[in-house]
């Protein structure tokens, strides 16, 4: 998916963001990234998104859970790693059907609801809140590549958050371009912002352990352990 025009427009401008200018758009490259989705309890995942606009995505009769971490290693903001905890979504005054959202992306408001979203650095909490209003805070993340297994934890306050573990597929085969939709909840509104990449993608799907989550104590994860969550995931890569 090429990035629209309206994008393009931007180029040399700057958002101004607590004295910090940002040249837009916002670009980044050579960024790896892990993504794990797990099945989640279609119910349980209603009550974690912040507005009656935002539906889960149903798979079936389940839902799904999107853990998304990318270390962008050359932005136009510096280096920094991005931990996204989101539930695939729909947009629209009523639930979509099971799948079709899948297809018909444009059509049901296809995404993911923001639930979590933290960062390592504090100039790309500012970029996030001031430019997109997405709820970004900082934390301590890493995101570590290792021969078998790519791995990154989230901590806070001195606690294990969540940590994934993603088995390295054979291979990065499949050439990937395209755009996403982000929802989330900041300062009493809904916001709505977008992504577009372009890379190579490997994955599994519906392989055990082909991806391992641990989520931990702290009381800011408690609403995650109420989601049912299916160890296997539906996909990994």
């Amino acid at each position: 998916m090429a990035v629209p025009v309206r994008q393009q427009h931007l180029a040399g401008r700057h958002a101004l963001v607590d004295g910090l200018a940002f040249e837009m758009p916002v670009n980044s490259a050579q960024s790896p990234a892990l993504i794990a989705v797990f099945s989640i309890d279609a119910d349980a995942a209603r009550r974690l998104i912040a507005s009656s606009e935002v539906h889960p995505l149903r798979l079936w009769k389940r839902a799904l859970l999107v853990i998304t971490v990318i270390d962008y290693v050359v932005t136009d903001i510096g280096r920094y790693i991005e931990y996204s905890i989101a539930i695939a979504c729909t947009h629209g005054r009523r639930p979509a059907p099971p799948l079709l959202p899948g297809l018909l992306m444009k059509t049901f408001g296809t995404g993911q609801y923001v639930w979590d979203l933290p960062v390592s650095t504090e100039v790309s909490v500012k970029g996030g809140k001031g430019i997109w209003g997405m709820p970004k805070h900082q934390a301590n993340l890493d995101f570590v590549v290792g021969e078998r297994w790519v791995s990154s934890q989230y901590d806070l306050d001195g606690q294990m958050m969540m940590r994934v573990d993603v088995r390295k597929p054979d291979s990065a085969w499949l050439p990937v371009s395209m755009g996403a939709s982000n929802y989330c909840a900041f300062r009493g509104m809904l916001m709505r912002s977008h992504i577009y990449f372009k890379g190579k993608l490997g994955f599994s799907l519906f392989k055990p352990g082909s991806a391992r989550l641990l989520i931990g104590d702290h009381p800011r994860m408690a609403p995650l352990k109420t989601l049912d969550i299916d160890p296997v995931p539906i996909t990994a890569g």
